[in-house]
């Protein structure tokens, strides 16, 4: 005879197996009773309505929370609606609720309480655990209200079948090979988002897979190999990519990497394409990412949901994202008629890079560029970089070297506040011999600046090691400009100018601020702060939430990376001098374009320092893109940043703040430290602010 502890180790058993659902004929057959719609049901439990029409037809079955709230439903509409002949079973059931059966749904699907499932013959659900997975979502965007993408931009595939998209919803996905997820994606998800432009296209769905869920799918957990992490793809053998080809799918020549698009040729206006990024790959990069690959699936789509919505719908790294929103903003093309047929056909739009890869003017050129090699050029080469100054130990000032502190100033996306109105070129350059300088006329001329004499106690304007030039240079126009607005008559030898401009990046500027702004805003920093509230704000944003500072985090990446992404170099050990490569093939290979968003962060940040000397008689110690040290009396920027009498900051200086363009607090040393690392010929900016003073050139 069995014991006790075995019959309830058996009845524990069975209330810990999943709810029973009856039959796929039954579910329709309550469905239709209640007058309710698969779209209406559909919309209920937040799922797709061919996900209903699965359940119903019996190809796939609901997993929990939804399958709590689906059994909860169903047992209500039974008691309802029995079947013909089960009336005296249903009325000796015990009460259900009698709230309408749609209002059921909505309660059960509460993130924050499981649902408590209705009486009935079947096994009560038991499984609370499974809700957790999917926590609230907070300050994240809706998704776009596009009723062609219902369901957002994205979704986190995990290894159980469940998708994670935007704003808690869970789909199910019966895929069990790489070719049914993508013809699940195109046909049933509900996935992707709408144009940034009114000329360009719509942004592809993109599926997040989790190591478990790649597993599930036939690819490897990990890709390893001795490449570099970005050059790692799938060999052309592996089964997969097989089955992808034979499927008469396409990859791209990246191939099956950690970022993989897999398409056909569009029908008409439909695109069909799918974005896949494999985590375990590591798809996230973790400098720019932060801890996102280590979230749960939920709060992995919660944080790539809100870049999508406020950046655009990532395509792969952040430089790569960077450089896709500049053409999803700024079209290449548009419709225009042809005056002689009255055909629609593809024309320039106005504003954009065209097109038509460009090549840039040899001084704008990298050393292996073709246009270098192959016409021989040796007049020397455009250097627009970031600070990396330090000053001479020699010129510290004793009363300097008397203050306690260090403190370091941190401009707030220093190269996105440059992008702002930056008129750059969009044609071709023309060379000119001894031009009359125009700072209006982006382009690279050759001017003998070394006869300047600035104070020594500042980095020089027009190097980006602070020193002073000591003959004839390439400069871009922006940092001319600079030289006249101080003063000095400017004579260029010769020049490469663009006749076509425009403020090509300023659409790009105002997304990118806007998503930058309103993401510290969710880390409760805000325009309306006081300068103390915001530096303690900042102080603790990170803390606040973790998955909005990730974001926040790709944001500054994106603007960095995309602007480095403009001038690619070559990849690869095989690669061979005068040889174009592959980012050659883009219209947005602009190294000019670089170089004047370098150009101006660097002038912007020379004409700071300057009015900083001229108001307070304080000098730094060393600048580090956009990172800049001061020796300070106490171990905050409130102890040396001028303020007027009436306690509002002074214009023209340094000013606290989370817009772009405004410094923020990056870090606190002692002065022995600083000066004994300018002793050694170091950076205190590098050790204050940890980073790297060169714009990532992407990958």
């Amino acid at each position: 005879m069995a014991s006790e502890e075995e019959l309830f180790a058996s009845v524990d058993a069975l209330l810990e197996e999943e709810p029973h659902l009856p039959p796929p004929a039954e579910r329709a057959r309550l469905r239709e009773a209640a007058g309710i719609t698969q779209a209406r049901l559909a919309t209920a439990l937040k799922t797709t309505t061919q996900s209903v029409k699965n359940w119903e037809n019996g190809r796939s079955e609901p997993k929990s929370p939804r399958l709590d709230a689906y059994q909860r439903l169903l047992n209500g509409w039974a008691a309802k609606y029995p079947a013909h002949g089960a009336t005296s079973a249903a009325a000796t059931a015990p009460a259900v609720s009698s709230e309408p059966a749609a209002s059921e749904v909505e309660t059960a699907e509460a993130p924050q309480a499981p649902a408590v499932p209705a009486a009935g013959p079947a096994h009560p659900a038991t499984r609370p655990a499974a809700v957790s997975r999917r926590p609230a979502v907070k300050n994240a965007a809706q998704p776009a209200g596009d009723p062609r993408f219902p369901h957002g931009p994205l979704a986190v595939l995990d290894g159980d079948g469940s998708a994670y998209g935007m704003d808690g919803i869970v789909l199910d996905c019966p895929a069990t090979t790489v070719v049914e997820l993508v013809e699940w994606t195109l046909r049933e998800s509900g996935l992707g988002a709408a144009k940034l432009n009114r000329y360009g296209k719509d942004s592809d769905p993109l599926i997040v897979l989790t190591a478990a869920a790649a597993v599930k799918l036939g690819l490897p957990e990990r890709l390893e190999g001795h490449e570099q992490r970005r050059s790692l793809r799938l060999p052309e053998d592996h089964p997969v990519v097989k089955q992808v080809a034979k499927a008469r799918w396409q990859l791209t020549q990246r191939g099956f990497g950690p970022w993989a698009r897999i398409y056909r040729k569009a029908q008409g206006r439909e695109r069909q394409c799918v974005q896949l990024a494999i985590l375990s790959w590591d798809a996230l990069d973790e400098r720019s990412w932060p801890g996102v690959t280590d979230m749960e699936a939920a709060d992995i789509a919660r944080v790539l949901g809100v870049y999508a919505t406020r950046v655009i719908t990532p395509r792969g790294s952040t430089a790569v994202s960077g450089l896709e929103l500049m053409t999803a903003l700024r079209p290449p093309t548009k419709a225009v008629q042809d005056t002689k047929t009255g055909n629609w056909v593809s024309g320039y739009n106005a504003g954009s890079l065209g097109t038509e890869p460009m090549d840039p003017a040899p001084p704008e050129a990298t050393p292996e560029h073709p246009v270098v090699v192959n016409s021989g050029w040796s007049g020397g080469f455009l250097n627009e970089e970031a600070y990396q100054w330090v000053r001479s130990v020699d010129l510290l000032s004793d009363e300097e070297c008397t203050l306690p502190f260090a403190v370091g100033l941190d401009l707030n996306t220093a190269f996105l506040a440059a992008a702002a109105r930056l008129v750059v070129g969009l044609s071709a350059p023309d060379h000119f011999h001894a031009p009359a300088f125009n700072p209006k006329i982006p382009g690279s001329w050759l001017v003998d600046l070394s006869h300047i004499e600035l104070d020594a106690r500042l980095p020089s304007p027009f190097t980006p090691d602070g020193t002073r030039p000591t003959g004839p240079a390439w400069y871009q126009t922006h940092t001319l400009a600079y030289a006249q607005e101080l003063g000095h008559n400017l004579a260029p030898i010769e020049a490469y100018l663009r006749r076509e401009t425009g403020a090509y990046l300023d659409p790009w500027h105002d997304r990118l601020k806007t998503a930058y702004v309103d993401t510290l805003a969710d880390l409760g920093v805000t325009k309306d702060l006081t300068d103390t509230e915001f530096l303690a704000a900042m102080e603790q944003h990170k803390q606040v939430d973790p998955a909005m500072a990730a974001v926040l985090s790709a944001i500054k990446a994106t603007v960095k990376g995309g602007v480095g992404k403009l001038r690619e170099r070559p990849q690869g050990k095989s690669y061979k001098e005068g040889e174009r490569w592959p980012a050659l093939q883009r219209p947005t290979w602009r190294p000019d374009i670089r170089a004047a968003v370098i150009s101006k962060a660097r002038v912007n940040m020379h004409r700071k320092l300057n009015n900083m000397a001229k108001m307070t008689g304080l000098y730094p110690l060393a600048v580090l893109s956009d990172c800049v040290v001061y020796p300070s009396p106490g171990d905050s920027p409130l102890a040396f940043l001028p303020y007027a009498a009436s306690g509002k900051p002074q214009p023209g200086g340094f000013r606290l703040g989370p817009t772009p363009g405004l410094a923020k607090l990056e870090g606190v040393q002692s002065m022995l430290w600083a000066v004994d690392l300018m002793e050694q010929g170091l950076n205190p900016a590098r050790h204050i602010k940890g980073g790297d003073a060169v714009l990532d050139e992407g990958e």
